[in-house]
């Protein structure tokens, strides 16, 4: 499916595997790096060379929550620009623990928001921010919740982010410290924001 953005040059387009790579790069980008730190496991027990060699592995996966079946693909100009991962969060992630601790929070709040449609990932290159994308793909998220509730996990000092989402009507509904990934990291918090179903 491609559809243009209203007035804008950006065109969405259902992702395909191989936009893996590109995937990667926004997942990392969207997380400002948190999703390396996790794919680097894959490095030190020798199943992949680079962290984004194994998040280019993850999102290339058939049937995996989250990879590039669940992805939206922005184009600007002929050229990849941003993408959005979202997806239906059912009762099973009541069931899931996290596999590190730096993920208990995050696992909590997507623990609050059960049935909302959840933006896990929404990411735009640097080169390509300021031009609309960003806010294209959110509103393509927005109508695929099909009138559910839609929910996201932002860090507290993304404020450029908590402002789009609050111009198209995201509240702050909970927040957790996120666990520092490195003893000197600046402290944070995750915020779960959600935007009720139209």
């Amino acid at each position: 499916m491609t559809a243009p953005c209203v007035a804008s040059r950006v065109s969405l387009r259902d992702a395909t595997r191989g936009d893996a790579a590109d995937l990667a790069l926004l997942v990392d980008i969207a997380s400002h790096g948190f999703a390396s730190w996790l794919w680097h496991g894959a490095v030190v027990t020798g199943t992949a060379d680079t962290p984004l060699e194994q998040g280019r592995s993850k999102l290339a996966e058939d049937g995996g929550i989250g990879a590039w079946q669940d992805a939206t693909v922005a184009e600007l100009e002929g050229e990849i620009a941003g993408a959005a991962i979202g997806y239906r969060l059912t009762e099973a992630v009541r069931d899931m623990e996290a596999a590190h601790a730096r993920l208990e929070p995050v696992m909590a709040l997507q623990k609050q928001a059960v049935g909302s449609w959840f933006i896990s990932t929404l990411a735009v290159y640097r080169q390509q921010r300021g031009k609309g994308v960003g806010r294209c793909l959110l509103l393509d998220q927005m109508r695929r919740a099909d009138g559910r509730p839609v929910s996201l996990i932002t860090e507290s000092h993304n404020e450029v982010a908590q402002a789009l989402y609050r111009r198209h009507g995201f509240s702050e509904r909970a927040r957790l410290d996120a666990v520092p990934l490195f003893e000197k990291a600046r402290r944070y918090a995750w915020v779960l924001m959600v935007a009720d179903g139209r």
